[in-house]
Order: C-alpha cells, then structure tokens, then sequence
C-alpha cells in the first residue's frame, strides 16, 4: 500500500529516531508534487529545528542521473546546467529515483527552499 507522504513521514521518522541519533538531515527539495514537497520540507526543518540539527538539500536530478521528472501528464521538468524548465515528452519517460549508497556532502547546500517551478492552477 502507498502511503501520503504526510502519513508515511512520521512513522519513517519515529523508527530512525528510536534507532539513530542524526547529525543532520538532507533531502531533494523538488521539483515535483507541490504538495509533497511542502508537507516534506515543513515536517524536516521543524525536526531540524527541534533537534538543532543542521538541514541540508539537493535537487531531485540528484537521485535520477538527471532525468526528466514528471510534473503533470505529460509535461516534464527538465534541468540544463542549473537550469530547471518544463518540456512536453510524447511518450511517458521512466521515474526511477535511487538513494545513494554513500551520502556526498558537497552535492547538498544550505538552500532549502523549495522548488515550488509549477504556477497554481
């Protein structure tokens, strides 16, 4: 069963809290569902802020060897240098996200806005 994010963060947390004691929490600030990216970045710097622990974040190309990510049908966002835009695919293109086996640091920065890149509609 998938979980909303706003119901799967806080049982992931409450597990990696009672098991570890993080030095600092990094995570892909977007591009990609609004309300996903809102609901995970108040949750982390609240924690981050509780735990005076240091938050860090990367974009989510980071984590898809830079391939497109879907927005909403079939819009995608796409990054170019340190550009981030939208393009239309005719055909769907693979989300495929990995975590990466040793943390890199230097790929995260204290710039933890999120990628809000879609208007409201």
């Amino acid at each position: 069963m998938v979980e909303q994010t706003s119901e799967a963060l806080p049982l992931l947390f409450q597990e990696i809290l009672n098991e570890y004691t993080p030095k600092g929490l990094f995570f892909a600030r977007g591009p990609g569902s609004f309300m996903a990216i809102k609901i995970t970045y108040i949750f982390l710097k609240t924690l981050s802020i509780a735990l005076h622990i240091p938050l860090r974040a990367s974009d989510g190309f980071r984590f898809n060897e830079g391939r497109p990510i879907r927005a909403m049908r079939n819009l995608y966002f796409i990054k170019r240098g340190e550009t981030i835009s939208t393009e239309r695919f005719d055909h769907p293109v693979d989300q495929i996200f990995d975590l990466p086996h040793t943390l890199n640091e230097t790929y995260f920065s204290e710039n933890v806005e999120p990628l809000y890149m879609l208007p409201a509609v």
